[in-house]
């Protein structure tokens, strides 16, 4: 039984790591990365959609991001939404696509950037420790109700914690990784 548990712990802690390196992915890095705009909605006929459900996003260089959309009615809403997120992106358009200039980061936003990277590897700990106390709990109560001796009981916890420790220690990979990308010039 204590096997079951740590492989649904593992799975759920895969998902969080997931997540993390997700929302990573939207953390702007001095490059192009056609993953910048996945958070951006627009507004398509009063529906917040995706931008990346009503137009193409491609990366010709490492310092520009071509938006093409697949209505030409969209090219103002798409410009719309991109100014209102909070990317720091100046979009200018010829009608037909939207082009998104990538300017180089100043010293001061590489270290907001390396902050919010740090938040949200931080929230992905969090998450990781939540699986591992709820695992632990699963643990006792098994002892408690008879299901596992004493024995097993500790050597699960042992398990737990080496599992939780190689999660851990991943997201301070990708959290060195993403931080080391931004502060590169």
């Amino acid at each position: 039984m204590p096997s079951k548990l740590l492989q649904d712990m593992e799975e759920k802690m895969k998902k969080s790591i997931e997540v993390v390196r997700h929302e990573l992915t939207s953390v702007r890095t001095g490059r192009a990365n056609t993953g910048l705009l996945e958070t951006v909605r627009v507004d398509y006929y009063g529906t917040p959609t995706p931008l990346t459900q009503v137009a193409s996003v491609s990366a010709p260089d490492a310092r520009m991001l071509v938006v093409q959309p697949w209505e030409r009615s969209m090219v103002g809403p798409i410009e719309k939404a991109i100014l209102k997120s909070d990317l720091g992106l100046t979009p200018s358009n010829d009608g037909q696509v939207i082009r998104l200039p990538i300017p180089a980061l100043t010293e001061q936003r590489r270290k907001d950037l390396a902050k919010t990277v740090g938040r949200l590897v931080e929230e992905g700990k969090v998450s990781v420790r939540n699986v591992r106390h709820q695992a632990m709990d699963a643990l006792k109560k098994m002892e408690k109700e008879g299901e596992a001796s004493e024995d097993e009981v500790k050597r699960a916890q042992a398990d737990v914690q080496k599992v939780t420790d190689r999660f851990v220690k991943m997201l301070d990979e990708l959290a060195a990784k993403k931080t080391a990308e931004l502060m590169e010039v």
